[in-house]
């Protein structure tokens, strides 16, 4: 007999905890208060928010944020992360897989037809958003799998990224679809949505509206889940509003979703080399300090423009590049900025 859950343990999936600035904790304070959250005063808490979905616990030391409750997810993608953090890195636990029955009784897995939509560089300081779509049924699922199609982030050569892209390309009658938003395009559209989900869904949408162009008949899409599926809903125009669309976290699993990933990273990863090529610099992935260091560079070189050609401006990152070579521009050499 298997002893009883302990309580004290929280269920998969329940948590997210990440570390935050005091201005960031303000801010987020502030965001809460003026949305009508109940507020406390708890031990060793800055602040503790609740609705009737989720809670928020701010601990002094750190400090760092703790999200729980049923309105986890859609807390942390529409408010912590493009809000507060400026970066989209949070993923839930995998579920099952979308458009992948169980193994049948000759062994082989039987893959019902749909299309897969995934992005890359949304993590990204510098770079493109790129949201790409595959239409895959079991004849292909089989063929990319044992090429060794997976999930782009459990790839770490750029070389084997772009093999794999090939392969993908390559496929006689393949059916896919790349929406490349560079940065300059991306700024203008994040200040137009205000929120990176919303930008996300309608790439998502566009996708899957271009697949439908080429195979109307496809009956289903299937996409991580990366907000409230009701926004890619709405993104769809006449032709996608017929199609069944599945959302779930780490949908990579699923092979249409693991072969739109490959073909999006590629994308992603050629843009930041031909790019840097043209600019004499190296455009570093992610948002770390050999990111700030590059962009740094670029501001120092061609100003604040420059930045905004090749980075995604509305990223807390790019907000201190921009003050700490303002401070490195415009003060004394030991001097320090506040």
């Amino acid at each position: 007999m298997s002893s009883p859950q302990n309580p004290s343990q929280p269920p998969p999936n329940s948590l997210h905890t990440c570390p935050l600035s005091r201005e960031q904790a303000e801010k987020l304070r502030g965001i809460l208060l003026a949305r009508g959250w109940e507020m406390e005063a708890r031990p060793y808490m800055l602040f503790f928010g609740k609705n009737d979905r989720v809670t928020v616990a701010v601990y002094e030391k750190g400090p760092k944020v703790v999200v729980q409750g049923k309105g986890l997810a859609e807390f942390v993608e529409f408010i912590l992360e493009p809000e507060i953090i400026g970066q989209a890195m949070f993923a839930l636990e995998s579920e099952p897989s979308v458009g992948v029955r169980a193994p049948s009784a000759g062994g082989s897995e039987a893959v019902t037809p749909h299309f897969g939509v995934d992005e890359s560089g949304k993590g990204d300081l510098f770079g493109p958003l790129v949201i790409a779509g595959v239409y895959v049924d079991a004849a292909l699922a089989r063929g990319w799998q044992a090429a060794g199609i997976q999930d782009s982030k459990r790839i770490g050569s750029d070389a084997r990224i772009r093999q794999l892209a090939r392969v993908i390309l390559d496929t006689p009658g393949v059916v896919q679809s790349v929406v490349l938003i560079g940065p300059e395009r991306y700024n203008e559209m994040y200040v137009k949505f205000g929120n990176l989900n919303r930008l996300l869904a309608w790439g998502h949408a566009r996708v899957i509206e271009n697949l439908l162009e080429m195979k109307g008949d496809c009956p289903r899409a299937l996409s991580d889940q990366f907000a409230n599926p009701s926004l890619i809903k709405r993104a769809l125009m006449e032709k996608g509003r017929g199609i069944q669309l599945d959302q779930r976290t780490k949908a990579e699993s699923d092979p249409a979703v693991a072969a739109a990933s490959i073909l999006a990273r590629a994308r992603f990863i050629d843009w930041l080399a031909q790019e840097g090529e043209a600019l004499g610099l190296p455009l570093p992935k992610g948002a770390s300090a050999q990111v700030k260091a590059a962009g740094r560079a670029i501001v120092l070189r061609e100003g604040a423009e420059g930045l905004k050609r090749v980075a995604k401006m509305h990223f807390k990152t790019a907000s201190e590049i921009l003050f700490e070579t303002s401070c490195t521009q415009f003060l004394p050499e030991n001097g320090q900025c506040d």
